[in-house]
């Protein structure tokens, strides 16, 4: 499997995702579908009860990490369409046929995307402009995804582990430009959801110091060509630093903090765009 996972809506339900290039095929949480499928409280629960019952459906299935709720990265039963479409069989739903053409479709768009990159960029903007957030918002979110692959691809190079140790190196850089850790944001901000993204309530200015904390720590890696996870923490306590710096030289001139407690949470959405950035 690749790196690259995704979140797909089917009727505004989220369903974890991810690619396997060898394969050229989606990869899907089998818990979240459940959760598509039944509406059930605890769709794992479900899950569980369905493999006791019919054992068979779990050859349909591999273990792949996905990211959970609380942020941390888990071993999710997942399968492709094919092994789906078995599962599916076994749950009585209405909304069988509706997400067996989802399924379909979500294949036929990534082979779409595949021969044409900005059909991928142009679909996230349009499901972020649908949330209600504005155009300016959405070019400086889609410009801190790219930083943030650049900066997961060094690390992953220089031998730091994927999941504990990249959220330790987030936090780092995070409390180093904030002051805060990212659950201690998520707290500031009144984020409650476990499946909140923290970095989709920031304002403008929340972005751009993340990607400035971002940017610099892949910077000084680099330039220190730091190998492993001690020396990469330093650097990105030292990344976080540079953007921690310069949101101090702002808020001293500007008189405004740049950490809002503002959220998308409880807007509605004609007044989404109007965050202000800061108190």
């Amino acid at each position: 499997m690749t790196k690259e996972t995704a979140i797909k809506l089917f009727e505004s339900k989220q369903v974890r995702t991810a690619w396997n290039e060898k394969e050229a095929r989606w990869y899907f949480s089998v818990s979240d579908v459940i959760g598509v499928l039944t509406d059930s409280e605890d769709p794992k629960a479900y899950w569980r009860q369905l493999k006791k019952r019919e054992p068979q459906l779990v050859t349909n299935c591999h273990g792949l990490r996905m990211e959970s709720r609380d942020g941390k990265m888990r071993t999710e039963d997942s399968a492709n369409a094919e092994g789906l479409l078995r599962i599916i069989q076994s749950v009585p739903s209405p909304k069988a046929e509706p997400f067996k053409r989802w399924l379909a479709r979500v294949g036929y768009e990534r082979m779409e995307e595949i021969e044409n990159p900005e059909l991928a960029q142009r679909r996230m903007r349009e499901l972020y402009r649908a949330k209600g957030y504005s155009d300016d918002w959405i070019e400086k979110r889609v410009r801190g995804m790219a930083i943030r692959d650049e900066l997961t691809d060094e690390w992953k190079n220089r031998g730091v582990k994927e999941g504990k140790e990249y959220a330790i190196l987030t936090a780092e850089i995070s409390k180093a430009t904030f002051g805060m850790t990212p659950s201690e944001y998520k707290d500031y901000k009144e984020l409650t959801r476990p499946g909140d993204n923290l970095r989709d309530h920031m304002t403008d200015l929340e972005l751009i110091f993340t990607m400035l904390g971002e940017a610099s720590t892949t910077e000084i890696a680099r330039t220190r060509d730091a190998q492993g996870f001690g020396e990469n923490k330093e650097a990105a306590a030292d990344g976080g630093k540079v953007a921690g710096n310069a949101r101090e030289d702002l808020e001293k001139k500007s008189g405004r903090r740049v950490a809002s407690k503002a959220n998308f949470k409880s807007l509605s959405e004609a007044h989404r765009s109007e965050l202000e950035p800061g108190e």
